[in-house]
């Protein structure tokens, strides 16, 4: 599983962060930062799925 991240999609809300913080860090401007780079570890999927689901902005992405 790879996450695809828009940062121009991303308002903020920082529910990723919050739910994934192995996964995304905020940046000055309160936007996510992407914190992986390739293959999500398996033991991280579910909250990779967790963030995604809870973007309001549909800025997070996952492909398998």
């Amino acid at each position: 599983m790879r996450i695809i991240y828009d940062r121009e999609m991303c308002q903020g809300h920082n529910r990723c962060y919050m739910g994934a913080p192995e996964l995304f860090d905020v940046d000055d401007e309160g936007c996510a930062v992407l914190l992986v780079e390739g293959e999500v570890p398996s033991e991280l999927e579910e909250k990779a799925q967790f963030a995604a689901d809870n973007c309001p902005e549909y800025a997070i992405e996952l492909t398998p």
